[in-house]
């Protein structure tokens, strides 16, 4: 088993989409600057179409990028640079809806009950994670150009 199969069940074993694992795997291993889906598809030995779904995914969350390609008419992909930095900051989409969610419970429930004070703690978690996640990528944007 290659590095990259390694690395996208390991993805797949944490609630990743097999195929988007697959995607994300070869985009990460691969030794060209930029690579086509064809390619990708080539390589893994699937369908374009399921490349093509699983690249729509990694583009939501901003794990790769469309590169333009001179004299090329076929998109060439990548995993961006601030990849990560990205997928944590799109994250907090999913943080807010998370508190949002919590709030609703607590409403329903009330403050006082044990569901309610369950929910707060909740909503208070990702109150801190909303706060706290900016500085964090932030520290990391700058440490990284530091030790650049």
């Amino acid at each position: 088993m290659t590095a990259a199969e390694e690395f996208a069940l390991t993805l797949t074993k944490y609630g990743l989409q097999r195929m988007t694992a697959r995607v994300l795997g070869a985009l990460l291993f691969t030794e060209q600057e930029t690579i086509t889906a064809g390619e990708i598809a080539e390589q893994l030995a699937v369908s374009p179409g399921s490349v093509s779904t699983a690249i729509k995914s990694l583009d939501a969350v901003g794990l790769i990028e469309r590169v333009p390609a001179p004299g090329s008419r076929r998109e060439h992909y990548r995993f961006p640079d601030d990849g990560w930095a990205r997928l944590m900051s799109t994250q907090n989409a999913v943080v807010r809806m998370m508190q949002e969610a919590a709030q609703r419970g607590i409403d329903a429930t009330g403050a006082d009950s044990l569901a309610g004070r369950r929910l707060a703690e909740m909503w208070d978690f990702y109150d801190h994670v909303l706060r706290e996640l900016p500085a964090v990528i932030e520290r990391w944007r700058v440490d990284r150009k530091d030790g650049a």
